[in-house]
C-alpha cells in the first residue's frame, strides 16, 4: 500500500483563530502551544490562550482560537528521538 499525501491548507483569520484541513492527529495543546501531526510530519502552533475549537478525525478539519504568534512545520513525527539514539 502506497502512502497517500493529502492536500492541507491552513488559514489564519486575524491572527485570532486558526483553520487547518489534512490533519491526522491533535498530539497535545496548552494555553500556549498545540501540535498536531498533518502527513506524518509535526506542526506546532504557539501564542496565547489558544483553544482547540473543533477537530474531526475523519474529515481532517481542525480549527482553534486565541493570539496565533507562530505556526512552525517540523520533520517526520517521531525523527528527533530516532536520531538521538542512533
Amino acid at each position: 500500500m502506497q502512502n497517500e499525501t493529502v492536500s492541507s491548507v491552513l488559514t489564519i483569520e486575524g491572527q485570532k483563530k486558526i483553520t487547518m484541513t489534512g490533519v491526522d492527529s491533535v498530539d497535545g495543546f496548552s494555553e500556549s502551544e498545540i501540535r498536531l501531526t498533518v502527513n506524518g510530519k509535526r506542526v506546532t502552533i504557539n501564542g496565547a490562550g489558544l483553544k482547540v475549537l473543533a477537530f474531526s478525525k475523519g474529515s481532517g478539519n481542525f480549527s482553534a482560537s486565541g493570539e496565533v504568534n507562530a505556526v512552525k512545520y517540523g520533520g517526520a513525527k517521531g525523527k528527533a528521538l530516532q536520531r538521538l539514539f542512533k
